[in-house]
C-alpha cells in the first residue's frame, strides 16, 4: 500500500489508464483476465474467450495458433462492435475457416470449478468444459482509490475522467489523457495527446491532438486495418459511394492456408469523393493501413486513389486498383453489405 501524502503542482495530469472488469455472473473469480495470459505456467488445451472486442479476438487467434481448441462466444450477431459490418462478417469468416468456433448470440450464465477444469454455463442451456476461461469484455478507466471527488474532479457513471476539448477536467489545474478519460482508447492516442498538452503547457505552442482520422489494427489472424468512417456511419451524413473487393491475396492461392482471404473497402462520399473510410481485412493490413491513413487525413479523394500507381505485385495495389462501385448507401436506406465478387 502506498503511504498517504499530499502532492502540489501547478499543473496535475491523471494518466492512470484503464483495467480489465469481470462480468457480473457466479462464478466470474474463476475466470482469467487479460493480464493473466501472462502468468499462465502452461498452455491450456480447450479455451473459452468471453466477448469479441479486439482484445477477445487477438488472444482468441493467439491460443489458437499456439494449439490450443478456442470458442468464442458473445452476445452480438458479429465481433467486433463499433468496426465497419463488412470487417466484422470478414474476420468471423476467417477466424472459422481457421478452425475456431465463434458463438454469436451466447453469454456465460455461470462458471463453475471442476477439478483442475472449468465448467461454463452459455444461456443457449448447454455447457462447455474447458482448461481456462478468459474473460475479455471489457475495460473500466482506472480511477479507484485516486481520491478524485476529494479534488474537484468530476467523473462520469463509467468512472471515467470527464474533461474538455484541451483536456482539462473540472479541476482548472489537472489534466487528464489515455483510456483514465475513454474517449479513444489507444496507446499513440494518449501520446499523441500526451505530446500536445506538454507543447501548449510548456512549449508556447498552443495545440491540439485530433481525434478524427486515427488509423488503427486489429492484430488478430489475418490482422485488421482500417482508418475513418464506416459504412453505417457515413451514410448517416449523406450519400456514399462503397468500393468493395474480397480475393484469395498471391501467397495463400500458392499455400493454399484457409482463412486468409483479404477484404478492402473504400467509403467515399458521393458528392465531394473524398474518401470517409477505408478498410482492410488480410496479410500486412496494419503496414498498409498506416500509409493509407496519410491519405485519408489529408482528404484524398477516390480520384487521387485512382491517379496513383498500384505496387505490382502486391497486396496494397488494390486500394488503387477499386474501379467498379460495389453499391450505394445513404441517409434513406438501410445499408447493405456483402461482397464484390
Amino acid at each position: 500500500m502506498w503511504a498517504a501524502s499530499r502532492v502540489t503542482a501547478a499543473h496535475i495530469l491523471i494518466a492512470t489508464g484503464g483495467r480489465a472488469e469481470r462480468p457480473d455472473i457466479p462464478g466470474a473469480e474463476f475466470g482469467l483476465l487479460s493480464d493473466d495470459l501472462f502468468a499462465l505456467k502452461a498452455l491450456p488445451r480447450r479455451v473459452a474467450v468471453v466477448g469479441s472486442g479486439y482484445i477477445g479476438l487477438e488472444f482468441a487467434c493467439l491460443l489458437h495458433g499456439l494449439g490450443a481448441e478456442v470458442e468464442v462466444i458473445y452476445r452480438a450477431d458479429l465481433p467486433l462492435r463499433g468496426f465497419d459490418r463488412d470487417v466484422r462478417a470478414s474476420i468471423a469468416e476467417a477466424m472459422t475457416a481457421q478452425g475456431i468456433t465463434m458463438s454469436p448470440g451466447t453469454k456465460p450464465t455461470r462458471i463453475a470449478e471442476l477439478g483442475d477444469c472449468r465448467l461454463i454455463t452459455l444461456s443457449t442451456g448447454f455447457t462447455r468444459e474447458v482448461d481456462a476461461v478468459f474473460l475479455c469484455t471489457g475495460r473500466v478507466p482506472n480511477t479507484q482509490g485516486l481520491g478524485l471527488e476529494a479534488a474537484g474532479v468530476a467523473v462520469d457513471a463509467k468512472g471515467a475522467v470527464v474533461v474538455d476539448e484541451a483536456h482539462a477536467t473540472s479541476a482548472p489545474h489537472i489534466f487528464a489523457i489515455g483510456d483514465v478519460t475513454d474517449r479513444l482508447n489507444l496507446t499513440p492516442m494518449a501520446t499523441a495527446v500526451g505530446h500536445a498538452l506538454a507543447d501548449t503547457l510548456f512549449g508556447h505552442n498552443p495545440r491540439r491532438a485530433s481525434y478524427e482520422n486515427v488509423p488503427t489494427a486489429v492484430f488478430t489472424s489475418p490482422p485488421i486495418g482500417t482508418v475513418g468512417l464506416s459504412e453505417a456511419e457515413a451514410a448517416k451524413l449523406g450519400p456514399v459511394d462503397i468500393y468493395v473487393t474480397h480475393f484469395n491475396p498471391m501467397r495463400h492461392a500458392i499455400t493454399g492456408r484457409a482463412g486468409r482471404r483479404t477484404l478492402m473497402k473504400l467509403v467515399v462520399d458521393q458528392a465531394s469523393q473524398r474518401v470517409l473510410g477505408a478498410h482492410m481485412v488480410g496479410e500486412d493490413a496494419a503496414e498498409i493501413m498506416q500509409g493509407i491513413g496519410i491519405a485519408v487525413r489529408m482528404g484524398a479523394t477516390k480520384q487521387d486513389f485512382d491517379r496513383t500507381i498500384g505496387i505490382h505485385p502486391t497486396a496494397a495495389e488494390e486500394f488503387v486498383t477499386l474501379r467498379t462501385r460495389t453499391r450505394v448507401a445513404g441517409v434513406e436506406e438501410e445499408p447493405a453489405h456483402g461482397y464484390a465478387a
